[in-house]
C-alpha cells in the first residue's frame, strides 16, 4: 500500500487503525488571524496559492481496532465530524504537514472521552446518522445539523499540486495544549480517490458549535468533494515543548 511521500519518517507505534470511508470535505477560505488563536506551540499556519482554510469533513470509522489488533470495545462503527484548519511544523530537513482540528464531533460519550483523554482533542458527543449511497448520496446528521452531498462518475486522484490533493495530503496531526507545549502525532493512509460533486446542502448552527468567529467563515461558498477513502493508522503522539 503505498503512503505519503516524506522522508525519514520516524513513527510512534501504533494507537489506532481502521478505515475511513466516505469523507465528505467542505473547504472554506479563512482570514488567517481567525485561525491563530488555534495554532499549537512548533507550528505555523499551512498556505495554499497563498491562502488558509477550514475543512468541515463528514466520515465513518469502519473496523475500528485500539493498537491496530485488538477491537475497539467502545465502537467500531461510527460517524464522526470535525472542523480542522492547516499547519506545518518544520523539523529537522523535514516539513511535516499537518491538521489542527477545532472541534470534533462523535456519537459516543466514550469514543469523546478516549480522544480528549490520549490525545486532549475537543471532542464532544451527540446523536449521529448517515446514508451513504457510495458514488452519489452522502447524507450525514450531528444533532440538528445536517450534511448532504450528490455525487458522481468514477473516483480519480487528484492531481499533483491541486486543491484537492493539498487538502488531503496532510499526515500529521497538532494538538495545542498550551503557549509553550502540543502534541504530535501521525496518521498513515495512502493517497485518496475523489468523486466529482454535482450539489451539496449544509444547514449548521455555527456560532452554537464553532463560535461566532467562524459564523461568516462557514456562511461562504466552499468548495466541495468525497473522498473514497482507505485503512489508516493513527501513531501515539510526542509531546513538543
Amino acid at each position: 500500500m503505498p503512503v505519503q511521500p516524506e522522508n525519514a519518517r520516524v513513527s510512534k507505534p501504533v494507537f489506532l487503525s481502521a478505515a475511513w470511508r466516505h469523507l465528505s470535505l467542505l473547504n472554506f477560505e479563512v482570514d488567517p488571524a481567525v485561525l491563530m488563536p488555534y495554532v499549537p506551540f512548533g507550528t505555523e499556519l499551512d498556505f495554499h496559492e497563498g491562502k488558509t482554510y477550514v475543512s468541515l469533513v463528514a466520515f465513518i470509522f469502519y473496523r475500528t481496532k485500539a493498537l491496530g489488533i485488538a477491537p475497539a470495545l467502545f465502537h467500531d462503527t461510527f460517524e464522526e465530524v470535525n472542523l480542522r484548519f492547516y499547519v506545518i511544523r518544520k523539523e529537522a530537513d523535514q516539513v511535516k504537514r499537518g491538521v489542527v482540528f477545532i472541534k470534533e464531533i462523535v456519537p459516543k460519550p466514550l469514543l469523546a472521552w478516549v480522544a480528549r483523554r490520549f490525545y486532549r482533542e475537543n471532542y464532544v458527543s451527540m446523536p449521529m446518522a448517515s446514508f451513504i449511497e457510495e458514488g452519489r448520496t452522502y447524507e450525514y446528521q450531528w444533532g440538528s445539523n445536517r450534511l448532504k452531498i450528490n455525487a458522481q462518475g468514477t473516483p480519480l486522484q487528484a492531481m499533483e499540486g491541486s486543491h484537492e490533493r493539498w487538502i488531503t495530503e496532510h499526515y500529521w496531526g497538532y494538538t495545542k495544549f498550551d503557549s509553550k507545549t502540543s502534541y504530535e502525532y501521525e496518521v498513515r493512509h495512502p493517497v485518496w480517490n475523489l468523486y466529482k460533486v454535482d450539489s451539496y446542502e449544509l444547514s449548521v448552527e455555527i456560532s452554537v458549535l464553532y463560535g461566532d468567529e467562524f459564523r461568516s467563515v462557514l456562511s461562504s461558498k466552499p468548495s466541495v468533494f468525497v473522498a473514497n477513502g482507505s485503512d489508516i493508522t493513527v501513531h501515539f503522539s510526542r509531546l513538543i515543548a
